[in-house]
């Protein structure tokens, strides 16, 4: 599978750069938050921030979730783009669970 490419934002005014995507500890930290996926169409004004916030984790744990929501209104808010690559991101973690690619010739399994 083609890997898909984080978000990069780029802010010239605080010469900033953030790059956003997901992996398997993000995931979790999200999920152990309560976080479903499929809450994003049922609480939209809520859970969209917080999953475009979840991007920010695996390499900027340090932004808060209002400093998210400032960014993403910044960038002109959610469009279509943004939250298919999102959902793109987060469905490639789950296809690392089952990646033959860290597959450990030493390691056998035998049912």
């Amino acid at each position: 599978m083609e890997r898909v490419k984080p978000i990069v934002i780029k802010d010239s005014e605080n010469k900033r750069e953030y790059t956003l995507e997901f992996d398997r500890d993000t995931v979790r930290f999200a999920e152990g938050r309560g976080f479903k996926l499929q809450d994003v169409d049922d609480f939209t004004m809520t859970k969209l921030p917080e999953f475009f916030w979840y991007a920010f984790r695996m390499h900027h744990k340090s932004v808060s979730l209002a400093q998210a929501e400032e960014i993403l209104r910044q960038i002109g808010g959610m469009n279509e783009q943004i939250a298919k690559r999102l959902l793109d991101l987060w469905a490639q973690t789950y296809d690392s669970l089952g990646s033959e690619e860290t597959k450990n010739p030493n390691m056998a399994v035998e049912l």
